[in-house]
C-alpha cells in the first residue's frame, strides 16, 4: 500500500519550486546559449570546451536562479 501523500503550504518561497525551474530554464536557454557562444569562441580541445562551457553557464545558472528567485518571491 503506497503511503499518503500530503501537500505543503509554504510560507514564503517555495524553494523546491525555484530549483526546478532555475534547472529547466537553464537547459532550455543555457544550453543553447553556450552551443552559439562556442561557435565563436576557440575552442580546440575537450578541456577548453569544458572549460568554455563552465564559464559561461555558471553565470547563466546564476543569473537565471536569481530572476527565478525574484519572479517567485514576487508572485507568492
Amino acid at each position: 500500500m503506497t503511503p499518503e501523500v500530503t501537500r505543503t503550504d509554504p510560507e514564503g518561497v517555495d524553494y523546491g519550486w525555484v530549483m526546478q525551474m532555475t534547472f529547466i530554464l537553464t537547459i532550455v536557454i543555457g544550453a543553447p546559449l553556450v552551443a552559439i557562444l562556442s561557435t565563436f569562441a576557440a575552442v580546440p580541445t575537450w578541456i577548453d570546451r569544458v572549460e568554455f562551457a563552465i564559464r559561461v553557464g555558471a553565470p547563466v545558472w546564476l543569473v537565471t536562479a536569481i530572476v527565478v528567485y525574484l519572479y517567485a518571491r514576487r508572485h507568492q
